[in-house]
């Protein structure tokens, strides 16, 4: 048996022995790099050593340490409040709230972060009976849509890997891809999933508003269209709009649930400017043709944020992804010695032996979703991505468009209750209601294995490679 095919079984090994065993994949995964490199491919050590990704470890670095300065002195949950607030009454525009306020929490990165909105969203769900499926679809899919931004993991990954192999990708380009992706399940979701009753109701309510009469005394209070437990209080003489905010307070959010009105100190008023600041750098250096370091930028926002309040700054320090950091390291290490030991151009003369690079680009897209669905979508984004090198090296397919396809095919199945996100919607909801949503996250999970590569490969890699 080839060296090369030995080499690849141990990668494979690794990734299944740190599963079983529950042990952090970076730290086998480097230590067997440095095995294999040396007395399976002759490699010196430094050499060895010299595939560590530097230029992702200062981007995950600094992307987490200043979003952890804005975690920490609250200034995020200023911005969660402040839109809940917003929102008020109209719950049929909650999924898509939430949605909005998951894609910016996990596009500060750590996309697993979006998670603390379920705590939020069931019991908003449950108050207003939105189906609990579709706000866990809202919820996941914000997950994974904030996941690729520029400064976030997922992205981070994505094409901080396609870069040290060549490829451009354009991060914003990654991110705009995977939030329309997503924005579209999401709007799928909330059709198929009790949609249009909510706006049903929302009609309803918006017509005995304009129609404007007057609750008289002794009258009964109408229930609030979402609230099914029906109310008994009745209300002295008040026109409906005010008895709407009476139903908000008692049977709808509920003072538990709607936040009081955020007051912003100047530390977190700094924060949002840098916040603003960093989003405006990163657009108008890529707008200006340059290549914008987002992980540098976030190192100097946060140094500014620590001078500003340094007892923060100093905490933010310990609440680096130094874990997502290893593992992402130990991946890309090992990666870099199947490169040099021609592993990696075998597996690209067996995706030429598919005939098509189009159907090689499919089947490479769904094995990355089917094992995402049950693994770390962040050591598949490091493994796979590099591992597609061969694939595009030909021309015959735009490499930018399969390394997106294949990120994103492999972020999209995260709902599956076998991944950490769709197991954490499916312990939100209440016990009676979680066989019900398992059974159906896993139909979502599973329907995206075959869904993500059709519409992105085709809608994607095929355009782009005619």
């Amino acid at each position: 048996m080839p060296m090369q095919i030995v080499a690849l079984l141990i990668f494979v090994g690794v990734f299944v022995l740190a599963t079983l065993r529950k042990v952090h994949l970076g730290v086998i995964m480097f230590a067997a790099a440095a095995g294999v490199g040396i007395w399976m491919a002759d490699m010196e050590m430094k050499e060895v050593v010299s595939g560590f990704p530097i230029s992702i470890l200062v981007l995950l670095a600094g992307v987490t340490y200043f979003f952890a300065i804005a975690q920490a002195n609250g200034t995020v949950d200023n911005i969660i409040n402040t839109v809940v607030r917003a929102v008020g009454h109209r719950a049929v525009l909650l999924p898509f709230v939430m949605f909005g306020l998951t894609t910016g929490i996990s596009a500060m990165g750590a996309p697993l972060a979006g998670l603390v909105m379920l705590p939020i969203a069931m019991p908003l769900a449950k108050k207003y009976d939105i189906d609990r499926l579709l706000m866990g679809v809202a919820v996941g899919s914000g997950v994974s849509a904030g996941g690729f931004a520029p400064t976030s993991l997922f992205g981070i990954v994505t094409y901080g890997t396609a870069h040290s192999v060549g490829i451009e990708l354009n991060p914003l380009a990654l991110f705009a891809i995977a939030l329309a992706f997503n924005v579209i399940a999401v709007a799928f979701a909330f059709f198929l999933f009790g949609g249009a009753r909510l706006l049903r109701s929302r009609r309803r309510l918006e017509e005995s508003d304009a129609a404007g009469p007057v609750l008289r005394d002794n009258d009964p209070l109408p229930a609030h269209p979402f609230e099914r437990e029906g109310l008994k209080q009745r209300v002295g003489e008040q026109t409906r709009a005010n008895a709407t905010k009476v139903l908000d307070k008692m049977g709808g959010i509920g003072a538990s649930l709607i936040p009081a009105q955020p007051s912003w100190n100047v530390v977190q008023i700094a924060t949002a400017l840098c916040m603003l600041g960093l989003v405006g750098a990163v657009i108008g250096l890529a707008a200006a043709g340059m290549e914008p370091d987002i992980g540098v930028l976030c190192f100097a926002f946060g140094a500014v944020m620590t001078l500003i309040d340094p007892a923060t700054g100093k905490s933010a320090v310990a609440k680096i992804d130094w874990s997502t950091i290893l593992m992402v390291g130990g991946i890309i290490t090992f990666v870099g010695v199947l490169q040099e030991m021609g592993a990696v151009d075998l597996l690209g003369e067996a995706a030429a032996a598919l005939g098509a690079p189009l159907i090689a680009a499919f089947v490479l897209c769904a094995i990355g979703g089917l094992i995402s669905a049950f693994a770390s979508t962040t050591g598949m984004l490091a493994a796979l991505v590099p591992l597609a090198i061969p694939l595009v090296s030909g021309g015959d397919v735009t490499g930018w468009a399969v390394i997106a396809a294949l990120g994103i095919c492999s972020s999209i199945v995260d709902l599956s209750p076998f991944s950490t996100v769709g197991a954490t919607v499916v312990a939100t909801v209440d016990e009676p209601e979680r066989p019900r949503i398992t059974r159906a996250l896993t139909w979502w999970g599973m329907s995206m294995v075959l869904i993500g590569p059709i519409v992105l490969v085709g809608g994607l890699v095929l355009p782009t490679s005619l």
